[in-house]
């Protein structure tokens, strides 16, 4: 599945090479570069850093809903598998998505709703008080997904079967 996200505009490592006897794939190393995760603890120290952050956030939800408009799930979104590679010309570093190892191909937005929901519980577990930047991610994603009224509907259900099951056990 990973060739068809590369050929839909996702930027992902390179697949060099699988080797199906030893159960290994080899990927391009992305050098110079950092996860999300470690960009925004890093960015939050930095006066600057807000305006850097929600250009970022923008181009996260700018990727996850072409993503999503493939029919293509993560499985896994964190700001882990997200790789931010250093600028080379100045300008902002190439955004990567990477660790496709529960992905599946889904046209139901349940499926993509739930993968925004896994992002969401990591992010604002991985990074406190940033409920305004995930928003703005999440506005990003509407704005640039075809598909994203029914996906962010199943967001909020999905949200609200959370809520109950905390509440309940």
């Amino acid at each position: 599945m990973k060739i068809g996200i590369k050929t839909c505009g996702i930027p992902v490592p390179a697949v060099y090479f699988v080797d199906h006897s030893s159960h290994c794939i080899f990927l391009e190393e992305i050098v110079d570069s950092c996860t999300v995760r470690d960009h925004i603890a890093s960015a939050q120290l930095q006066p600057e850093g807000q305006q850097q952050l929600e250009r970022l956030a923008d181009r996260m939800g700018h990727m996850l809903a072409r993503l999503h408009d493939e029919d293509l799930v993560h499985g896994d979104l964190t700001t882990s598998n997200m790789l931010l590679k250093a600028p080379s010309d100045g300008g902002e570093g190439q955004l990567l998505l990477i660790d496709f190892g529960l992905s599946y191909i889904s046209a139901l937005a349940e499926d993509k709703g739930v993968d925004l929901y896994v992002l969401e519980k990591a992010f604002l577990s991985t990074h406190p008080n940033t409920e305004v930047l995930f928003e703005r991610l999440l506005r990003s994603y509407t704005k640039a997904s075809k598909k994203s009224g029914p996906v962010i509907k199943k967001l909020d259900e999905v949200r609200l079967r959370g809520r109950k099951r905390s509440m309940v056990g």
